[in-house]
């Protein structure tokens, strides 16, 4: 009986990490999509395409992966980790990981008027500072999409994106 307990246990964790593993790839592939429905300012689009990561997630190894070889208009990708202490954030899109929430209002205030992406994975965090938040609903994954932090970072973002999320104020 123990035994069976105890390789229940063990399938209840592999599979649970092997869903966290599914949800980063498909936020992996979600943010690479961004990059078609956001319009960064002619400032921004020479040079490398930088994603940045504050923090440790799995999100940063997916995303290696996910970008090998993939272009934003005639720019390279390059993934790149952040401490969320950093002072400054040069990239085009910075996911916060779950772990780092605390640190997104810091963050937000530190990068305003950037124009900087800021895509977050914990509750409510929308309405606090971010522009784009991951959220699980019913086993899915859903955006929150805060358009007026996304202006406010001198950012456009198409219509269509905006139909796929729920807009938060």
């Amino acid at each position: 009986m123990t035994c069976y307990l105890v390789c229940l246990l063990v399938l209840d964790i592999t599979t649970i990490q092997a869903q966290q593993e599914s949800d980063y790839s498909i936020q992996a592939n979600i943010i690479y999509r961004f990059t078609k429905y956001i319009d960064w300012p002619e400032s921004k689009k020479t040079g490398d395409f930088v994603i940045g990561i504050a923090g440790d997630s799995p999100l940063y190894d997916q995303l290696k992966v996910f970008v090998t070889n993939k272009m934003v208009g005639q720019q390279k990708i390059i993934i790149k980790k952040f401490s969320s202490s950093s002072s400054s954030f040069n990239c085009h899109i910075l996911f916060i990981s779950e772990e780092q929430s605390r640190s997104l209002k810091k963050i937000a205030a530190n990068s305003a008027g950037a124009p900087m992406l800021i895509v977050s994975e914990a509750d409510g965090l929308a309405s606090k500072g971010s522009c784009i938040n991951f959220i699980i609903v019913d086993e899915h994954i859903k955006l929150e999409i805060n358009k007026k932090n996304i202006e406010q970072r001198n950012l456009n973002i198409a219509s269509e994106l905006l139909q796929l999320g729920k807009i938060v104020k």
